[in-house]
């Protein structure tokens, strides 16, 4: 219909890429190595290099810009928290990112503007010019653009990092049917969910996790057994994972291993897991999971850190188990309170939550848990969690 597509192909190469293309995609943001968006460049692909909270990309990719290509290069941010909005900002920190590295300002200013407007179709944005919306920021330094000065549609909102206009915060209450009335609400068949995990075999198949990538390894391991069933095993890192689907309370879920997160105890849950966002819960026993994952679903969804019984920390989600209808400073540092409470359960990842959310998305590889069970990417099929 005339309208760009959108790509998503981590890993793709060769003949498999070219295909890819040719079915009209064109752009990837999902590029890691310099290599590969060197291909995907030659491939006609425009390159969108990702800087956000859980995959850091940009610094791989910056030696791939050079003059000649630049215009085909786009910023982006993918998921960035509250928090690292607040602290470092989204895009427009790509922009000085990029400067400090080398980068000819007006080179990095242009990939983070006018290249993804034309890109993704919108001629009245990317630029100062007649007919296009006079959205933009005023600076001091070229070599470290920092807002003094923001405009919306012509009209001045900040000044100095402070609003100076009243913005449309009011949320919009869900009418009518459809996807609006799951605002609100977590439909999870609690009775239908079992926690424990008969053991087939002595081996397990292990989502491996990265630090700072949204790809995974797929591991096979010797399996924890206690009393028949397979369980977490905190000494070696391999902690319980499951994935409950709360759209349609049909009380399906998924129970898998994951190894990268490092509890020695308790756990986490939450209702952010790309893209399906059903309930998904991480941790080192069946009790700490159960509360964690009870907490995060309470009032329509959130987020939560639990140890046995008790629950430490928590930030509701009531819109969609996605969002929250607070002020922005409010969710950072509620979100902040929440990542210290997982990272006290021992582990070494900056931000276990959004490394979560990534475990259940069954498009990148290799190895993902769904409400269907553990699924092969690679073969792109459901595998057994015995191996």
């Amino acid at each position: 219909r005339g309208r760009p597509v959108d790509g998503h192909c981590p890993g793709v190469t060769g003949k498999r890429l070219s295909a890819y293309v040719a079915a009209g995609v064109g752009s990837d943001h999902e590029c890691v190595t310099a290599a590969e968006a060197r291909e995907k460049l030659a491939r006609g692909l425009y390159l969108l290099i990702r800087e956000a909270t859980n995959a850091r990309n940009l610094d791989a990719l910056l030696p791939v810009v050079t003059p000649a290509n630049s215009r085909r290069v786009c910023f982006c941010t993918d998921d960035r928290t509250p928090v690292d909005l607040l602290g470092e900002g989204s895009v427009d920190h790509m922009v000085r990112r990029a400067i400090a590295a080398g980068s000819d300002p007006i080179d990095a200013i242009r990939m983070a503007t006018l290249n993804a407007a034309e890109w993704f179709g919108l001629p009245h944005l990317g630029a100062i010019a007649p007919g296009r919306a006079a959205s933009f920021f005023a600076f001091d330094d070229l070599a470290r653009p920092e807002a003094k000065l923001v405009f919306a549609r012509g009209v001045l909102v900040a000044e100095d990092g402070k609003l100076t206009a009243e913005g449309e915060t009011a949320l919009a209450e869900a009418t009518g049917t459809g996807p609006a009335d799951a605002l609100g609400r977590c439909d999870v068949a609690w009775d239908a969910v079992r926690w424990d995990v008969p053991a087939k075999s002595h081996r397990v198949r292990v989502i491996g996790s990265l630090p700072d990538q949204l790809v995974t390894q797929h591991r096979v391991l010797p399996a924890t057994v206690a009393g028949g069933l397979a369980v977490a095993d905190p000494s070696c890192d391999v902690l319980k994972m499951m994935v409950i689907e709360r759209h349609a309370g049909t009380g399906r879920h998924g129970v898998g291993f994951v190894q990268g997160f490092g509890f020695a105890r308790g756990a986490i849950a939450g209702t952010v897991a790309h893209d399906h966002h059903n309930l998904v819960t991480i941790g080192a026993d069946d009790l700490s999971m159960q509360s964690a994952a009870r907490a995060a679903a309470a009032n329509g969804g959130g987020l939560a850190v639990a140890v046995g019984e008790r629950v430490i920390a928590r930030l509701p989600l009531p819109v969609g188990g996605l969002m929250s209808d607070r002020p922005l400073a409010e969710v950072a540092a509620a979100y902040a309170e929440v990542v210290a409470a997982a990272k006290a359960l021992g582990s070494p990842l900056a931000d276990p939550f959004m490394a979560m959310s990534f475990m259940a998305l069954e498009v990148i590889p290799s190895l993902k848990l769904t409400d269907h069970g553990l699924v092969d990417v690679d073969k792109f099929e459901v595998v057994d969690l015995f191996a």
